[in-house]
């Protein structure tokens, strides 16, 4: 695992943490600059998706005990805020619950905090990674089928799906399919408590409502009392789409003003 640093020593940090099988860079690349003017920005870049290192992803649980080691070495043990986009948010949730680090506020970012049995997770990443790890080993299906499927409904999406696709990362030679499989399968079967409340952290989340009504009900029985942001967009069509508005809105969460409607 790596953390890559951005900004002024001084500022308050906020962590950021990527979505599923993302590149750390192209996950956040458009918002860093943005954030790097009011904090110092440290950005996680999981075992196995780092390129240069020779390592490969092994559990939620292990990988959350390296970025709280992280944050206890390098930071005191306390940051400002914490973002996780999708997986990203259990990361935010895990450390919440565990309490091992101290964070002022944590951010989901559409995060669907999925969780299965066992049986039925292995079943799930037995069936997706096949199609789904050429991908991010190639950046393209193997299938000419899907690779067409999958062009002509990113055109159907327009800015969203281009932008989206662009998070995601191009072709990661680097990463292997235990790495993949290994994120996939643990994000699963990882319990994330419920009603989780830590005095003196908030937790806020970005509700896109074109996700479905489930997820609201995951968020309010995981939290406390989560701080829901809603917005009519789909998953982290904010962060993709509206930088600008996003940075805005994790700055005024982070610095504890007043978060206004900013779409």
């Amino acid at each position: 695992m790596k953390v890559h640093d951005f900004g002024e020593k001084n500022n308050p940090i906020i962590l950021l943490l990527p979505g599923t099988c993302c590149h750390w860079k192209d996950n956040f690349k458009s918002v860093i600059p943005l954030l790097a003017r009011d904090f110092r920005v440290l950005c996680v870049s999981y075992d196995g998706f780092e390129e240069g290192e020779q390592t490969e992803f092994p559990t939620m649980i292990e990988e959350t005990n390296k970025i709280e080691a992280y944050i206890s070495e390098n930071c005191g043990g306390s940051i400002r805020a914490a973002y996780g986009c999708s997986l990203g948010g259990s990361f935010v949730g895990l450390m919440a619950a565990r309490q091992n680090v101290h964070m002022d506020y944590g951010i989901l970012g559409s995060s669907d905090l999925d969780q299965a049995s066992a049986f039925a997770a292995k079943l799930q990443t037995n069936m997706l990674l096949p199609i789904m790890y050429p991908l991010i080993r190639d950046g393209r299906f193997k299938s000419s089928f899907l690779q067409k499927k999958l062009e002509k409904r990113v055109a159907q999406m327009g800015r969203y799906g281009e932008a989206f696709m662009e998070m995601f990362g191009g072709a990661r030679p680097y990463v292997t399919e235990r790495s993949c499989k290994n994120q996939f399968y643990s994000d699963l079967i990882t319990p994330l408590p419920k009603r989780i409340h830590v005095p003196g952290t908030e937790i806020h989340v970005f509700y896109a409502l074109k996700m479905g009504g489930k997820y609201r009900v995951r968020y309010e029985q995981h939290f406390e009392h989560p701080v829901i942001h809603e917005h009519d967009l789909r998953h982290e069509e904010l962060l993709v789409c509206y930088p600008q508005q996003w940075t805005e809105l994790v700055r005024q969460i982070a610095m504890g003003e007043k978060a206004h409607e900013i779409l």
